[in-house]
């Protein structure tokens, strides 16, 4: 029986790591109180996963994020970046000292450069 089975699975998971991924933990699922879609006809938990995959009685890209999920050691979260309460102290104080002196102060990520008036007068040294 568990032959013919897992030739019938291979048509719908033709990777057979992927297959037996999957059908360990159908089989875990069940032996944890899951309902099963098939007659169990006094087969293992393993055969029945099998089959129910072979039937396709079990949506597989449910299965397969469910191995995902159990393999995860790491879950990554996106949490907001803490900010730095000396660097939010700092920028403020050089704002408001730049202010009282008259300077213009600009915060940017693009690259500064030279203004039209500078430009000029670069002068490229000498070639030896």
């Amino acid at each position: 029986m568990a032959r013919v089975t897992v030739e019938d699975c291979v048509l719908k998971v033709p990777n057979r790591f992927e297959l037996v991924m999957m059908a360990s933990q159908r089989s875990r699922d069940i032996a944890s109180g899951a309902d099963i879609s098939i007659e169990r006809d006094n087969d293992k938990n393993p055969v029945v996963a099998l089959r129910e995959i072979a039937d396709e009685t079990v949506p597989l890209n449910d299965l397969g994020d469910s191995v995902v999920r159990g393999l995860q050691k790491h879950v990554e979260v996106d949490e907001p970046e803490e900010e730095d309460p000396m660097e939010l102290m700092t920028a403020a104080a050089l704002t408001d000292e730049s202010e009282l002196q008259g300077m213009q102060v600009r915060y940017t990520d693009e690259p500064i450069e030279a203004e039209e008036s500078d430009a000029g007068n670069i002068t490229e040294p000498p070639v030896s």
